[in-house]
């Protein structure tokens, strides 16, 4: 068959041009029927092939682009611009005419018809290129290359910076902002020499009067430029940071251009675009919606700067961040009273016992980490200074290394362990009975850490469910361990939360909720743990006094005392302070202004730590260098 087929595709050839390619499909079509008839392997096959309709269509579609390329159509008239431009002048002249005529005169003059007409005229005389003046016969050899370079200005800002060369006095471009209409442009780079702007020259302007003339210019900016020989490769890699500290380029002298500048404050996320700068970084502030990056200083020049601050100015001592006090600087303990008097009372009678410990037990399901002792042994540790105020050394210090913390787009795996939620507030929002409500609303999933003690058990209490009892010398070895993540003695006795109690929870499946004094953040924000931090700030004082007017506290001196105006103010002002403080820890801010609604805030948020992505220190995920 195959010798069949090529002596009729030879014998077809001559014959092309008059029956084309779809003629020798018929002929092998017909072929191959014969070649069925004597049952040839795979004739069947190829005649299904070869008789299928869309390579008839195909074939169709080929042969007329082959006429096309013989006889290429031409526009029957090239100039229909101006035929056009007649029949409008002559229509005009002729009286009482018909409504298709109006209604043609009004189509010809549609601008959008006129556009199409000018394009088809366009394409007829092939008239694509621009029309460029001829090269001069006598340029000189040394003639530098130029580029003219045309954007077209709109309310964003050009994006680029320029500077001047204090020894040939000569401007060129500095820096291209990431995003910028420059820099989406591709058309202006830093390092190009600037020599005309719209016209006119720029030499002996200082940057300031081009900038002037730039800024009064309207509509199209043409820039004449001297390109760069050696044009830098961009590869920079996208990071993303949580600022560690406050920034503002209006009050920063050395910043290259105040207007440039972009302001951050502590907790901000950025996405650095451009670090091809040792000094200057270009960044975005997450969520942006800006797409032109502004300009912040690099890991080392605002550590250099933090620096500086840190030792221009004069020592104070730190100002602890206290708990509400009374006029005799007793320390205070609000229970469920205190928030929403309505609420039936969870604290037992044992809370007037001789150290006042409460326990409670719901279906085999300990409530523990709530006792008065443990609670008070924290906050007489902050009164007298010491952790707080080395946290605050500490934690400035850390800011100072590390003004930027590499973060990364963190989902937790379902069948990771849990994250650590640790809740965070000044004395007096309510934030232990925030946390007593979540664990009593689901004891199954969420449970908090059996807290370690020196103190002796009682006859009703049992090591592992109340408190780990150990003895003080094994409790001061845990602490010279690390092995606590809080700790403090109260009624000389220690208290603590150690590691291993919060692990015990996150091993068996279960949520860990914990609250903690601001000293420990640093301490639950570890790969292991993945702290998610719940910061619970007060209401306005109004919304205090409305919520705790029939409220009591409990201190170490009195069982109750109403609240006083100076509680109020006390809180407000802890509150202020841990914010200023540590705002750049907080991964949810919430108010508590109302235990019910809060309680759902709360259980949300903890929702979303468990189940949505969160940013997280890049060190959680893997290993990484300081940048």
């Amino acid at each position: 068959m195959r010798q069949t087929v090529e002596a009729e595709v030879v014998m077809s050839s001559p014959r092309l041009s008059d029956h084309g390619l779809r003629q020798i499909l018929s002929d092998v079509v017909e072929e191959v029927k014969h070649s069925i008839n004597k049952e040839i392997n795979g004739a069947e096959l190829l005649y299904s092939l070869l008789n299928a309709p869309w390579l008839k269509s195909l074939l169709k579609v080929h042969e007329c682009l082959r006429q096309h390329q013989r006889e290429p159509p031409a526009p029957f008239l090239p100039y229909t611009t101006q035929l056009i431009q007649q029949i409008l002048t002559d229509m005009r002249t002729v009286p009482n005419t018909s409504a298709e005529a109006r209604e043609l005169y009004s189509l010809l003059r549609e601008p959008h018809l006129q556009a199409l007409i000018s394009t088809h005229d366009m394409v007829a005389q092939k008239d694509y290129d621009p029309v460029l003046p001829p090269i001069p016969d006598n340029l000189p050899d040394d003639e530098e290359a130029t580029r003219i370079v045309c954007l077209v200005k709109n309310k964003q800002q050009l994006g680029a910076t320029i500077k001047r060369n204090g020894i040939t006095g000569e401007i060129f471009v500095a820096r291209v902002i990431h995003g910028g209409l420059a820099d989406r442009s591709g058309l202006l780079h830093a390092g190009d020499r600037i020599t005309e702007v719209n016209g006119y020259s720029v030499n002996g302007l200082e940057p300031e009067q081009v900038i002037e003339r730039l800024a009064r210019s309207q509509g199209t900016l043409m820039f004449k430029v001297v390109p760069i020989t050696d044009r830098p490769v961009n590869n920079q890699t996208i990071l993303y940071v949580r600022a560690m500290a406050d920034y503002s380029p209006q009050q920063d002298p050395a910043i290259p251009c105040a207007e440039a500048g972009m302001d951050f404050r502590k907790g901000d996320l950025l996405e650095i675009v451009d670090q091809s700068d040792s000094l200057w970084w270009q960044a975005k502030k997450l969520p942006s919606t800006s797409a032109c990056a502004g300009l912040i200083p690099s890991t080392n020049l605002l550590r250099r700067k933090q620096k500086e601050f840190w030792w221009s100015q004069p020592y104070q001592p730190h100002t602890c961040i206290k708990p509400l006090s009374t006029v005799n600087e007793e320390e205070d303990l609000i229970d469920e009273k205190c928030v929403e008097a309505d609420e039936e009372a969870f604290e037992s009678e044992e809370l007037r016992e001789e150290e006042g410990e409460f326990s409670t037990n719901i279906e085999g399901i300990y409530l523990t980490g709530f006792r008065r002792s443990l609670r008070l042994c924290r906050r007489q540790s902050l009164s007298t200074g010491s952790s707080q105020q080395s946290f605050y050394t500490r934690s400035g210090y850390n800011a100072l290394n590390n003004p930027y913390e590499e973060v990364v787009r963190y989902q937790r795996n379902p069948q990771d362990k849990h994250r650590l939620v640790a809740l965070v507030g000044p004395s007096g929002v309510g934030v232990n009975e925030l946390r007593r409500r979540l664990i009593k609303i689901n004891p199954v999933n969420f449970q908090g850490a059996v807290p370690h003690t020196t103190r002796a058990a009682r006859s009703y209490e049992e090591s592992g469910k109340e408190y780990h009892f150990i003895n003080r010398e094994l409790f001061e070895n845990m602490v010279y361990n690390n092995r606590f993540l809080e700790y403090g003695e109260y009624k000389d006795h220690f208290y603590g939360t150690s590691r291993d109690a919060v692990k015990d929870v996150l091993n068996s499946g279960r949520i860990c909720v914990i609250d903690i004094e601001p000293h420990a953040i640093q301490s639950v924000r570890t790969h292991e743990l993945k702290a998610y931090i719940i910061y619970v700030k007060p209401p306005t004082a109004e919304r205090m006094k409305e919520t705790r007017k029939d409220a009591q506290i409990t201190t170490n001196y009195y069982d109750n005392r109403p609240f006083k105006e100076e509680d109020f103010q006390e809180m407000e002002e802890a509150a202020r302070k841990m914010e200023s403080h540590y705002c750049q820890f907080f991964d949810s801010v919430m108010v508590n202004d109302g235990l019910q609604d809060s309680c759902v805030q709360l259980l949300r948020a903890v929702r979303r730590a468990q189940d949505e992505p969160q940013w997280v220190p890049a060190s959680w995920i893997r290993p990484t260098e300081e940048f």
